[in-house]
């Protein structure tokens, strides 16, 4: 099968949505404003068409794994969860394997998780051990990777120790996250990431733990999935009862070299509205189940709702996050979703959100997606979270232990993806069309991925 390509069209400037931008919210702020938010990237990304093939055939699949998944960075673990000497946890991509090893070094390292002698994985599950054993015949590796016991010896004189140590893949760090990158000839991971440490500076992720960890099988190809979680634009149709309290189509995206951002500002009302909320509605449409429904939280007369909200997370931050007085009500109130080329969404500020998406397996039309919590704490480090995972037609009401009403913004969100499949199976028209400003971010990914997948 031939490989259709994207459809070129230029993206003018064109207009944008009524009210107040960003930068306007931002002039606002009785706080100094960090640069990070006053940065303005919307760079010229002229891809707004997509073959639906990319999202349903075995054959891009394949190609997927070959030109992305074998050789781009991407995160596997946390720090945190392999923090002693012998730690291990196992990262699964397509039909791939890598398992991250803590050493006695308190070096971390990455393997293919798959025994030299017959091809058994060493590690199902992740867990604490002094060596990387074999559970079929006994073949045993050293923590670094180096050949460690074969039963029977006598009948292996053909085996070199040195030829034997397990095939390594690289590993960097950033922010408490690891990454591994599975070409050996790679850039390093500090000029795959640019700039994006620098707009984190003043939120270091390597300062929290792991609060939650949700991972959900989902019925529709990872791009699909992730695309619904990385623009506002849904949120008029998906999730209307919040229209109220949250600014939808006045985000600002911006796109940089491997990584793009948007902004969404909450406590103040969607352009699409034809209606006036009042302080309390904002509040209510954000924290209640429906307008209608009793208010959490009385927005007093001389404060707005964003103000409101502001103050309330400072009171609960003022423990864990020394320089809250000097954040602003933006960094405690509004939305920074980050992408990191291919799968990788960090929140920014101190919104606890860290999405994932992968394939499901080697299936290009099922997908895993993964919520995390990232949460800042006072002293010891908590114990992480372990991972807590739903099965295809499991709800997201079953997170609600993790994530609260939140579960019910994301069953919303799941609701439509399923479909979404469905529909690009069935469709008769050749491809997906993207919006040119709303939907920046995920035209930039797919400027990169076909970057790699004609390199």
């Amino acid at each position: 099968m031939a490989i259709e390509p994207l459809i070129e069209i230029p993206a003018g400037e064109g207009p944008r949505s009524s009210g107040l931008s960003y930068q306007d919210l931002l002039d606002l702020e009785t706080r100094p404003v960090p640069e990070t938010l006053r940065e303005q990237s919307a760079r010229e990304i002229p891809v707004v068409k997509v073959p639906i093939d990319r999202y349903t055939s075995r054959e891009f699949h394949d190609l997927e794994v070959e030109k992305v998944w074998k050789k781009v960075w991407q995160f596997a673990c946390r720090e945190e969860d392999i923090p002693e000497a012998g730690d291990h946890t196992v990262y699964d991509i397509a039909d791939m394997s890598i398992l991250c090893v803590r050493g006695p070094d308190m070096q971390i390292r990455a393997f293919h998780n798959v025994c030299l002698h017959r091809g058994r994985a060493l590690k199902d599950f992740d867990g604490r051990s002094d060596e990387l054993r074999c559970p079929f015949h006994g073949w045993s590796w050293n923590l670094d990777g180096s050949l460690k016991e074969i039963p029977c010896r006598w009948d292996f004189p053909h085996v070199e120790k040195d030829e034997y140590e397990l095939p390594q893949v690289k590993v960097g760090t950033w922010g408490g996250f690891v990454f591994i990158n599975m070409d050996p000839h790679c850039e390093p991971l500090s000029n795959f990431l640019g700039d994006l440490p620098n707009h984190f500076e003043r939120w270091p992720l390597e300062k929290r733990y792991k609060e939650a960890h949700v991972a959900k099988l989902m019925r529709c190809n990872w791009k699909a999935n992730q695309e619904a979680f990385m623009e506002a634009y849904h949120v008029v149709g998906t999730h209307p009862q919040m229209l109220a309290g949250i600014g939808d189509a006045n985000t600002q995206y911006d796109a940089w070299d491997t990584f793009s951002r948007a902004m969404t500002p909450n406590m103040t009302p969607s352009p699409h509205l034809t209606w006036e909320p009042t302080q309390q509605d904002q509040i209510n449409s954000m924290m209640s189940a429906s307008l209608d429904s009793p208010p959490m939280f009385n927005v007093p007369e001389d404060m707005t709702a964003r103000q409101m909200l502001g103050q309330m997370t400072r009171m609960q931050l003022q423990n864990t996050v020394p320089s809250v007085q000097s954040l602003t009500d933006s960094e405690l109130s509004d939305s920074f979703y980050y992408s990191l080329f291919p799968n990788f969404h960090p929140w920014a500020a101190y919104n606890r959100i860290v999405y994932r998406f992968r394939p499901y397996g080697n299936e290009p039309d099922k997908a895993i997606m993964e919520v995390i919590y990232l949460s800042p704490y006072q002293g010891t480090r908590p114990s992480p979270a372990k991972v807590h995972w739903l099965d295809f037609d499991e709800p997201w009401s079953n997170a609600s232990k993790e994530f609260g009403s939140l579960s019910k913004v994301f069953a919303q969100d799941s609701y439509n993806l399923p479909k979404v499949q469905k529909g690009l199976a069935a469709a008769n028209h050749s491809h997906v069309t993207f919006a040119n400003y709303q939907e920046t971010k995920i035209r930039h990914f797919h400027s990169l991925l076909e970057k790699h997948i004609n390199a």
